[in-house]
């Protein structure tokens, strides 16, 4: 039978509420390592880090702002699990509805049929122009 590799337990805050306010804000910022998790999801040696990170930064009395603008600042917005609206990441939140509400237009245009033009009827003088034109003998009606 192989041997599993086992990794040791993350170390916990010895206050819970200090461990509670930790993971909070850890499920705020992205693993920048695994890219599609959360630090506090993720067991990458930078997460196990920002984490300890984060921890420290409460035992010294710094708010969960100040802690997201450390990481922000130190990492770019990217950290951010859920990026903030910006001026910078405007497209980013409305790029999708945006091209959600062209392809509908799109869509709408291509399949809409344009309303069929009346006929009008053909004077009698340009019926006999028409005849004239191309030759064709007046017919009794």
């Amino acid at each position: 039978m192989g041997h599993l590799a086992a990794k040791e337990a993350p170390t916990l805050a010895k206050d819970p509420v200090l461990e509670a306010q930790m993971m909070s804000i850890a499920h705020e910022l992205r693993c920048l390592v695994c890219q599609n998790e959360t630090i506090a999801a993720s067991q990458a040696d930078l997460a196990v880090d920002l984490r300890e990170q984060i921890r420290e930064k409460l035992q010294q009395g710094e708010t969960p702002a100040e802690i997201r603008k450390f990481m922000v600042d130190r990492y770019g917005e990217f950290v951010l699990y859920k990026p903030r609206l910006s001026s910078r990441t405007m497209l980013l939140w409305g790029g999708p509805f945006i091209l959600l509400l062209i392809g509908f237009a799109v869509l709408w245009r291509t399949i809409r049929k344009p309303p069929p033009e009346p006929e009008t009827p053909m004077s009698t003088q340009d019926e006999e122009r028409a005849r004239e034109l191309l030759g064709i003998a007046k017919e009794k009606r």
